[in-house]
């Protein structure tokens, strides 16, 4: 199905991993956003994060914030514990 078939569907569009997380890095790099939004916002970019590592994002891609860029590297750190952990079990 082309994408113009696609946006003329009745279909729900979905956003890929990758919009999502840009999505909600800009909301939580934005010193305007409320913290309310930022705690929405989290998970929903935390959840994105193994399906990136998994095709190698963050392996072709920094991080400029230095920030998002610990904070990151914080989040993926935990995913790569949790699955050693998995694995061992």
């Amino acid at each position: 199905m082309s994408a113009i078939e696609l946006s003329a569907s009745n279909t729900e569009f979905r956003p890929s991993p990758l919009e999502t997380f840009v999505a909600c890095a800009h909301q939580l790099l934005d010193p305007a956003t409320p913290e309310s939004v930022r705690k929405r916002v989290e998970p929903t970019l935390v959840a994105q994060l193994p399906v990136l590592r998994a095709l190698g994002m963050f392996d072709l891609f920094e991080v400029r914030d230095p920030a998002m860029r610990s904070w990151l590297g914080h989040e993926l750190s935990k995913l790569r514990r949790w699955d050693s952990d998995t694995a061992s079990a």
